[in-house]
């Protein structure tokens, strides 16, 4: 038996490096979409939403005020006035510990020195060094007229040579909203008509081989909401059965299904006015059914879903659990999740993905998730030691590399 198992596996877990399957990072040949900076990290999202319970400031008060002043704003509500308690403030107080900068203070002018003295290319680097990250995998929309631009200008180019980005191709729109999709599609010379027969479909494969041979991503991407349903007399079925997925086989990507957006149930919130709804895994299990040679990452927003995850992926071996995604990255809610998913598929999953859309954030984002992480495989392999198995350290490393990179490099066909 493995003397200190519970400093062994610790250690195994923090030195491996991961490869972050999704984010919302860009390198900074994106320019204005490569975010980092004390008042982008302070301007989360999260920590907006948060702002609005502990301030009698109004959205539309809010939205009125420049970047600097917003995170002047919420800095002194959520740090100074209030304690950072939860997880999102905890993070920031998380990345400035480990800049060596005061989490306490009473402004960010110490932090914005810092960062004005800091350059993006090797401020990148040094932030995948402290997170222990590899490889970003970007989330590239090509429905998006500001990086489909840099896309053109030949930003995409070189992103794997210096800084270990990988694209995704993300198309909601497709999947959510022709209407919107169609004249884009359409700008890009594959002009589809308005109803979705076969002549629009061609057009639509087309247009999808088209930016996978100038993108070269790892998969395909959208997120969906809770009524995703397969299958079904709907835009969306028909999309994914006869563009979508033939596109994906055709070159051996797989297909990253994101399920329980509830989109702006809160308008006056804007990025953070987004909520979450129970998805329909009988769904996900027919797509994986009736599309055998397709491969499928799924991560489900709702906490109630991850169970039925976790037995379907039992069932279909095309199917890939990845990650805990917004609203279950919470570390109470990651330990739940990863125990269920380690009990009921072993190692054969993907655990956490960090979704930072700010580059700092894989800085706590990864700490905390690795902490859970390691609890819940010291829980586990104490189990298997007591039931008689000869566990080493080998082992748990062959373990935690399969779940950190392995898995994913296997089912990308990197």
């Amino acid at each position: 038996m493995i003397e200190n198992l519970h400093k062994t596996v610790h250690e195994i877990v923090n030195h491996t490096p991961v490869l972050d399957i999704h984010t919302h990072l860009y390198p900074p040949s994106f320019r204005n979409l490569c975010l980092w900076g004390i008042d982008e990290l302070v301007t989360y999202h999260y920590l907006v939403a948060e702002l609005f319970r502990s301030s009698n400031i109004t959205p539309t008060q809010f939205w009125a005020l420049s970047k600097k002043e917003q995170a002047n704003l919420i800095w002194r509500t959520l740090f100074v006035e209030n304690t950072p308690l939860s997880e999102a403030c905890r993070g920031v107080v998380g990345v400035m510990s480990a800049l060596g900068l005061n989490p306490a203070a009473a402004d960010l002018t110490e932090a914005r020195a810092f960062f004005a003295e800091r350059e993006a290319g090797s401020h990148i680097k040094r932030m995948m060094q402290i997170a222990n990250v590899s490889d970003i995998v970007m989330t590239n929309d090509v429905f998006d007229a500001e990086e489909v631009a840099y896309w053109d200008d030949g930003a995409g180019d070189h992103v794997t040579e210096e800084f270990r980005f990988h694209s995704v191709l993300r198309m909601d729109p497709l999947l959510n909203d022709w209407a919107q999709a169609r004249p884009i599609v359409a700008a890009r010379g594959f002009n589809a008509g308005p109803e979705l027969d076969a002549a629009a479909m061609a057009q639509v494969r087309r247009f999808l081989d088209a930016w996978i041979v100038k993108m070269k991503p790892l998969y395909l991407a959208a997120s969906q909401p809770p009524s995703l349903r397969y299958p079904e007399d709907s835009p969306r079925a028909k999309m994914l059965a006869q563009a979508i997925l033939p596109a994906a086989r055709a070159h051996n990507l797989p297909v990253s299904l994101m399920i329980g957006v509830r989109k702006q149930v809160n308008p006056a919130l804007r990025g953070a006015g987004d909520s979450l709804g129970h998805a329909d895994m009988a769904s996900v299990e027919n797509l994986c059914h009736d599309f055998p040679e397709n491969r499928f990452l799924v991560s489900l927003l709702s906490r109630e879903n991850q169970h039925e995850l976790c037995v379907a992926a039992r069932k279909f071996a095309n199917l890939m659990p990845f990650g805990c995604w917004w609203f279950l990255n919470n570390p109470s809610i990651v330990s739940e999740i990863t125990m269920e998913r380690i009990e009921l598929l072993g190692a054969s999953m993907i655990p956490q993905h960090s979704d930072a859309r700010i580059l700092e954030q894989i800085v706590y984002k990864w700490a905390h998730s690795r902490r859970v992480i390691a609890d819940a495989l010291v829980v586990n392999y104490e189990a298997l030691q007591r039931d008689g198995w000869p566990l080493t350290a080998q082992q748990i490393e062959r373990d935690v590399y399969r779940m950190f990179q392995g898995n994913f490099r296997q089912w990308a066909g990197i």
